[in-house]
This record gives C-alpha cells, structure tokens and sequence, in this order.
C-alpha cells in the first residue's frame, strides 16, 4: 500500500501556517502519512484580490490576536506577534524550493516558521537572514541564496501558486487528502477522520 499524503499550503506570513504546521506532526505519525509542501504566495494572491489584513475592523483583529494565543497557550507553543506584521513572504517561499533540492525543505519551512512567530526575528525577509539558516542545515549559504534568487526558482514558485489557485486554494494552511480540502488550523480534527478513513 502506497504512502498516505497530505499536502500542506503554507506562507510564512500565516499565523495560522504555523499552528497547522506544528500540531499535523503527530497527526502524520499516527496514521504514517507524508507531508508534502506547497510554498503559496498569499500576498500575490491577497494584492490579486484586493484583500488587505490590517484594513479588517480593530475590534475584529484585536479578537484575532487573543485567540491565537489561546492557541498558543493550549498547546504550549511559544507562539508570539512580531512587531513586524506583516511581511513579504517570497525570499522564504524562494528559499523553501532551494532547500528542496538539498532534502532540507521540511526542516528549512520549520526553522523559519520558528525564527518569525517564535523568536520574531523578520530578518528572515531578506536573503541575508535567511542565508544562517541554510548554513544550520548544511546547504552552503551563496549556494543557497543564488539558487533562491534565481529565475528558475522565480518561476516555480509562481507555478507553484498558480497551480494551488487551480486547485481551489484560497487562503492558508490548505491541506488536501486525496480530493478533500481542509482550510485552517482549526480543520486539523476533520482532516484526520479523512486520513483515517482512506488508510483504514
């Protein structure tokens, strides 16, 4: 029997991203299925759409930051809003690609999710702050960032949205299993009963 999957659509700049990628773990080990990712490029798809996070009402995002950190708190992550928010996600997007071809990109996607909502460091938008990580990893970091800023990697990280657009992606964390589509950290329970099922 094949490997279950499931995709994950993510951006660094999603504080929900960072939740779904820390609690689908041990959802994975359980039924031992795959993680497989999709950088996606919300701000594209936001400015596409003429969408803009911080013009929601205050009280609407005052409510938005005290139940991400009920979140935090039920989970015991050390979740945290950075001063800088929101950011320009595409040098990580660029990045996680790179790290692809060395086999790190699971761990790359990790440490920056750590280094922004954890640690609140926003260097990481620029190839600067990211090239330590690469080197932590053991990717050579002018490797790492001439691969990132390349055309190529420009190119497949537009393919990359693009083909998440066609596949009915709106927003982010989007997993799949199979044709089932689970938007949001808060649709973990479902899209467990749904790997579940195909596994069982």
């Amino acid at each position: 029997m094949a490997t279950p999957q499931v995709d994950l659509y993510w951006d660094i700049g999603s504080t929900n991203t960072y939740f779904a990628f820390k609690l689908i773990r041990p959802i994975l080990e359980r039924h031992g299925a795959e993680l497989v990712l999709h950088p996606y490029n919300l701000g594209y798809v936001f400015r596409n759409n003429d969408y803009e996070l911080m013009k929601e009402s205050k009280a609407k995002l005052r409510y938005r930051k005290r139940d991400l950190m009920r979140w935090a708190e039920k989970y015991q992550l050390p979740f945290q809003i950075p001063r800088q928010f929101p950011i320009k996600s595409s040098r990580v997007l660029r990045g996680s690609l790179a790290m692809r071809r060395q086999g790190q990109e699971g761990a790359f996607v990790e440490a920056v999710l750590d280094a922004y909502w954890e640690q609140g460091n926003a260097g990481i938008v620029e190839y600067a702050g990211l090239r330590p990580i690469a080197q932590r990893l053991g990717v050579d970091p002018d490797w790492f960032e001439a691969t990132s800023a390349s055309d190529e990697i420009g190119a497949e990280l537009a393919r990359s949205t693009d083909d998440a657009v066609a596949r009915g992606v709106f927003g982010v964390p989007m997993m799949f299993v199979g044709d089932e589509m689970f938007w949001g950290k808060d649709r973990l329970d479902f899209m467990e009963e749904e790997l579940a099922r195909v596994t069982g």
